[in-house]
């Protein structure tokens, strides 16, 4: 049986970090789906489509990876999916006790989906897509916390704002 994983978040933008765990992800198991969330009630800086391209391109080197938007519970979309696992990425104390929330929530919802928990290697323990952000906002240099693509895309973004 092939394993089919899901990787959900917003990935507003997406970070080294978690094109580490999606690379990480696709030696562990058969099919990686990233999940992006809409969640508009985040108030992402980019919109649904442009992290659906973010994603694209960042991860085209692997061919394990499938990218699909969504709205609605992620549990009835790993059902729609037939995902039998989820991976969460945690950096922390404070992201575990939250991610174990969700775990417990998304299993009583969907008792078929497991999910494992993936820490990051040291250099990417402190980078999150909200950090990236302040730090492009504030004119700072984000080229060794994003890929290229996403790079380009904070500058080009923050340009028009």
């Amino acid at each position: 049986m092939t394993v089919r994983v899901l990787y959900p978040g917003t990935f507003d933008p997406v970070t080294n970090g978690h094109i580490e765990l999606i690379e990480r992800a696709c030696k562990m198991f058969g099919t990686v789906i990233i999940s992006i969330a809409a969640s508009p009630s985040k108030q992402p800086m980019f919109e649904l489509p442009e992290r659906v391209a973010l994603l694209q391109q960042a991860t085209a080197h692997l061919p394990k990876v499938q990218i699909i938007g969504f709205k609605g519970l992620l549990a009835d979309f790993a059902k729609q999916h037939d995902a039998q696992v989820l991976i969460r990425g945690v950096r922390g104390s404070n992201d575990f006790d939250y991610e174990l929330q969700l775990a417990n929530m998304n299993r009583k919802l969907n008792p078929e989906l497991e999910t494992v928990i993936f820490t990051p290697s040291p250099e990417n323990s402190a980078v999150s897509s909200t950090l990236v952000k302040e730090i492009a906002k504030h004119g700072g240099d984000v080229q060794d916390l994003v890929p290229a693509q996403v790079k380009q895309a904070l500058i080009d973004k923050l340009a028009l704002d």
